[in-house]
């Protein structure tokens, strides 16, 4: 498991590395031919390992659950975010990455809700969420790098 938490840190410290300079329209702005933006991309990973992770193990998600209502799995960006609400969204997102490495090492993950993903693959524990969650970070890693090439 080690190597999965070494993943999404690493790649979370490389899209905030990689977007560090762009201004907070660009962070906004949606290409044509998109549907989402930077910054909803951004919001989204946080959310979904959230709920892939601790909410399916019976446990509460340390995200808001407007944060959860606005960037979830199915959302699109309902209006444009403000600089400081990105702040706040930076910070949590190497964070969070940090206390859930912290967390699975207290051993805090006991149960798990079988859940079905929309690729099909059935996940039936935290470890299964934390392996689905590694390719979901790679998917939209990649999105955000087509999405600064438009901006």
């Amino acid at each position: 498991m080690q190597k999965h938490f070494d993943i999404l840190i690493n790649t979370r410290q490389l899209l905030l590395k990689i977007t560090k300079n762009l201004t907070i329209e660009q962070l906004n702005e949606i290409p044509k031919g998109f549907k989402n933006n930077i910054a909803w991309n951004i919001a989204h990973l946080a959310v979904t390992q959230q709920l892939l992770c601790y909410k399916l193990s019976g446990l509460n998600c340390l995200v808001s659950e407007e944060m959860i209502a606005n960037f979830q799995k199915g959302t699109t960006p309902n209006k444009s975010i403000s600089a400081a609400e990105f702040e706040k969204i930076k910070e949590q997102f190497l964070h969070l990455a940090v206390k859930f490495e912290e967390d699975y090492n207290k051993g805090i993950f006991k149960n798990y809700t079988e859940y079905k993903t929309s690729i099909n693959i059935v996940l039936n524990s935290v470890e299964d969420g934390i392996a689905f969650n590694t390719y979901h970070e790679g998917i939209h890693l990649g999105i955000i790098l087509q999405l600064m090439k438009f901006v």
